[in-house]
């Protein structure tokens, strides 16, 4: 279904697709092995089947996507080729997040309305990083409201020190920013509970058992989806949902439905299947789809190949997850 979100930037009432509550898969970008181009069809498959086992939505060019390693062309190309992979399936209504962060204020809002353009429906965006030791709070402040002021998509703030230097956002930061009405959600990669516990509840943020205000409070992890759900959160963008979609939307409709010593237990198998996963990276995860559906190839160098004995390791270690994946 869409819904109605005026966009701060234009003043104009239009419609989107909502973002569910559930499980979101950070997409990985497939690569021709040789070439290291683009492998547009097996981006499509791979989309198509994360859709059919019941996730809530997609992300592209995240982190797990190699955004970082993907032009500015191909980062629209991806998302373009999603959309057309799920309006073809039928999951016509199934909402696409792209990462769109890049260096500048100007950079991102370009990026942000081609990406419109090219089927998204929400932007994810980390903080701005590379002159790090210039950017305080006020600098991360004024390049958030300065995107959101202009994006034609709404925003959803990406909190992941790992991958911007070591910034970490906090919650008094995060809750302030909420009040843009542009900003609508943030994912806690962090994976500080506590921090998104303070957030979904300054923001009356969206559960299983209120709509609140729409906003959409992120686990950014697979491995704690539980603990995300009691914190008040409204959804989990996780890796491991490339893998084990299946798995991760079982845990997260159990504790929904009020079967909470059932999701408990199974949320111990997903955690140790997804530490695998964690641990060997994009690599890893891309090995694992190959090892468990017969395609994932490669990252782009300069991420390194694993060898045999490091993909056989991995496919063992998710067995036990796997096998539940696949009875389900």
């Amino acid at each position: 279904m869409t819904v109605p979100n005026g966009s701060a930037a234009n003043g104009h009432t239009t419609s989107r697709r909502e973002l569910p509550l559930g499980i979101y898969a950070p997409t990985m970008t497939f690569f021709d092995p040789e070439t290291e181009e683009l492998d547009i069809p097996v981006i499509k498959k791979h989309a198509e089947r994360l859709a059919r086992a019941g996730l809530a939505g997609l992300v592209t060019m995240g982190s797990n996507g190699e955004a970082i390693h993907c032009t500015r062309e191909e980062r629209l190309a991806v998302t373009k080729a999603t959309r057309e992979a799920l309006d073809e399936a039928g999951f016509k209504d199934m909402p696409i997040i792209i990462g769109a962060t890049e260096g500048s204020v100007k950079g991102t809002i370009e990026l942000c309305k081609l990406a419109k353009e090219a089927g998204a429906d929400y932007t994810l965006l980390l903080p701005p990083s590379y002159f790090r030791t210039l950017m305080d709070e006020e600098a991360i402040t004024t390049y958030f409201t300065a995107v959101a002021d202009e994006s034609p998509l709404p925003l959803v703030l990406y909190n992941y020190p790992g991958a911007v230097a070591g910034i970490d956002m906090d919650s008094d930061l995060i809750i302030k920013l909420a009040e843009h009405p542009n900003i609508i959600g943030t994912k806690f990669t962090c994976g500080n509970t506590g921090k998104l516990t303070r957030v979904a509840l300054a923001t009356d943020a969206k559960t299983p058992g209120s709509k609140g205000s729409g906003y959409m409070a992120f686990g950014g992890i697979c491995d704690f989806t539980v603990q995300t759900l009691a914190s008040g959160g409204s959804g989990i963008i996780a890796g491991g949902a490339n893998v084990m979609p299946k798995l991760c939307v079982r845990v997260w409709n159990l504790y929904a439905e009020g079967k909470r010593d059932e999701a408990i237990a199974l949320q111990k198998k997903l955690s140790k299947g997804d530490w695998v996963l964690t641990k060997a990276s994009i690599a890893g995860t891309k090995s694992a789809i190959q090892s468990y559906y017969g395609y994932g190839g490669y990252p782009r160098r300069p991420l390194k190949r694993l060898d045999k004995a490091r993909v056989s390791a991995i496919a063992e270690g998710i067995k036990e997850a796997m096998e539940i994946e696949n009875s389900l």
